[in-house]
């Protein structure tokens, strides 16, 4: 046998159960983004260079980027993260928009990473901004967003939880312990990483930022205060606002949440599971210059992202990824036999202009193999229409679920059907 040629490596296959697995998932996406107001939009896969450069970082461009030169030698990249895109569509069209805009993303995206579990170099995100406020109402907005989704997909507040910071209490509580401007940034990376390092290596390389031991001590004390959020107008504000919108019970204060990036200024967050098992199953913040960098005016606002890699895993661990065929909601049309293979056509045909999604047999063979293809296939109910069927103007109606069939008129075949596959909709 040929070798099989081997796929980019970090890159996924779909086949058509992966495929109903992630329109699955896009679907409560969809539902949850629209349910409270937002309006999906989408950018370029190809960005040049200079857009990530001015918005993400050095780390994200010379680092995770995939960058390639055009024919014209201008560095092009495909896209690694989408809100640099999403600055320079707003600020392309500041004039125009109504604000606060509400709008939301999925699609795919690149870095240049590590393959491991649930980290891929190709993945597909969910992106959800609501631009042009400063209200910690909006904050909170999103963050219900976040728990409205986990809560539609089956998961449990005891099983995720959004965990919260704000940058400008912990600006605040790095000042008063004495820690100076030019070190907070090194300081809020270090806190940022307090969970990818052994105990012992991070006091040891925080301690070479150039803080004090006693500056160090009281650093520890800070991140292990779960009431400090008490002492922050803003969080209590968010709080409140979080019980209000009734999902108070999947968030939590935690002053270990940092975001690396650094265009986050207010509220940040992450969903992570209990258990520890996985990365972060989303993350984001408040920011408060949006479009600023990239020439336009600049905009305060609040977005997350969310990648489907780590979602998926920690659904299937869970036992809530649901069992999806693309045929679930199908109907099968058997070929009897040569003689009534145009009828079959026929009803096939009919059914497909009625709406109904109708899956039918190239043509005659057992009986037998043809059901239990459709069987394989997971469809919902099939059709038989034999010689002595097409006679009498009927047609032999198989629930393939519960193993039952009747014989219809082929005038209420439709109706029938109807009733059948509303008895266990589609997934």
């Amino acid at each position: 046998m040929e070798k099989i040629v081997r796929s980019v490596k970090g890159t996924r296959d779909f086949y058509p159960e992966e495929m109903a697995e992630r329109r699955w998932l896009i679907s409560k996406i969809q539902q949850v983004s629209a349910s409270f107001g937002y309006q999906e939009y989408d950018g370029p896969c190809l960005e040049t260079i200079d857009l990530y450069a001015a918005k993400s970082g050095e780390e994200l461009v010379k680092e995770q980027a995939f960058v390639f030169p055009d024919r014209s030698g201008e560095n092009i990249a495909l896209r690694p993260e989408l809100t640099p895109t999403l600055a320079r569509m707003i600020a392309s069209k500041q004039n125009e928009l109504n604000f606060p805009c509400r709008w939301w993303s999925f699609g795919p995206f690149w870095r240049y990473e590590r393959p491991q579990k649930g980290r891929t170099r190709e993945f597909f995100q969910w992106n959800i901004d609501l631009i042009g406020s400063d209200q910690i109402a909006a904050d909170a907005e999103l963050i219900a967003v976040a728990a409205e989704f986990l809560r539609s997909v089956g998961v449990k507040p005891d099983q995720v939880k959004i965990l919260i910071n704000d940058r400008r209490l912990m600006d605040a509580e790095l000042s008063r312990i004495g820690i100076n401007s030019e070190l907070k940034p090194a300081v809020l990376r270090m806190i940022d990483r307090i969970d990818k390092q052994a105990p012992e290596m991070w006091d040891k390389n925080t301690l070479e930022l150039g803080i004090s031991p006693e500056q160090l001590t009281a650093l520890k004390s800070l991140l292990g205060n779960t009431e400090l959020w008490q002492q922050s107008r803003e969080l209590t504000t968010l709080f409140a606002d979080l019980e209000a919108l009734g999902v108070r019970e999947y968030t939590a204060f935690e002053p270990k949440i940092i975001r690396g990036l650094d265009y986050y200024t207010g509220t940040v967050f992450e969903a992570r599971d209990t258990a520890g098992n996985f990365r972060a199953v989303l993350g984001g913040g408040h920011y408060a210059n949006l479009v600023g960098d990239v020439g336009g005016r600049p905009l305060p606002g609040v977005g997350f992202a969310m990648g489907d890699v780590v979602i998926l895993l920690l659904l299937e661990s869970l036992g809530l990824t649901p069992a999806i065929s693309s045929a679930a909601d199908a109907v099968f049309v058997s070929v009897f036999d040569e003689s009534s293979l145009q009828v079959s056509n026929r009803v096939a045909a009919r059914l497909r202009r009625a709406g109904f999604k109708v899956i039918s047999n190239p043509g005659a063979e057992k009986l037998t193999k043809q059901l239990k293809y459709a069987d394989r296939l997971g469809a919902r109910a099939a059709l038989v229409i034999g010689p002595d069927e097409i006679a009498r103007g009927e047609v032999v109606l198989k629930d393939l679920a519960d193993r039952t069939q009747l014989v219809v008129p082929e005038s209420e075949l439709e109706k029938q059907l109807a009733l059948i596959l509303a008895q266990r909709p589609a997934l």
